[in-house]
């Protein structure tokens, strides 16, 4: 590992003390809990090979990002919670894709996914619809890669999919 392991959970540690409306990190169980979507993911420390504090450019707030063996990255921001890069392994190539992309933005996606197709049941869902899905795919590619289980977020989106093809023939 490129830093000292103690140095970097400490860091991570404490980012998550002051930012626990979007990160709670639990030390015993090595465990990082996206606080909008209430899914946790593991820390695979042994992993680890490097991490970096950053500013965001918009908050200039600083934001942890932790990087693994396997090429793999989370990111700890506010606002956010564990960001982490979208995998386009299922949905293809993506336009608009985000480089980064964290659970909070598949909520906000659905949500306006959810509102086409439930809110104006009498109307086709408009192109944005069927794109903003395969955001929402990509997102829950990206979120399994970094150890989120995020099963019972694809079924519900599976059902707006299904609801998408059924009203558009």
């Amino acid at each position: 590992m490129a830093a000292d392991a103690n140095q970097i959970k400490s860091l991570v540690q404490g980012w998550a003390a002051g930012h626990s409306h979007a990160v709670l990190y639990d030390e015993e169980s090595a465990a990082l809990m996206d606080v909008a979507s209430g899914k946790t993911t593991i820390v695979p420390w042994r992993e680890l090979t490097a991490f970096e504090e950053k500013i965001h450019p918009e908050t200039n707030e600083a934001y942890l990002v932790l990087l693994f063996e396997n090429g793999s990255q989370i990111a700890l921001v506010d606002p956010g919670g564990v960001a982490f890069a979208p995998s386009t392994v299922n949905s293809g190539l993506v336009q608009g894709l985000p480089p980064v992309v964290c659970l909070k933005d598949f909520f906000t996606l659905k949500g306006r996914v959810d509102h086409y197709l439930y809110d104006h049941p009498d109307e086709p869902p408009p192109r944005e619809c069927l794109d903003m899905m395969i955001i929402c795919i990509a997102t829950l590619d990206g979120a399994r890669a970094v150890g989120f289980d995020v099963g019972d977020l694809e079924g519900e989106l599976e059902k707006s999919l299904n609801e998408i093809e059924r009203r558009t023939g």
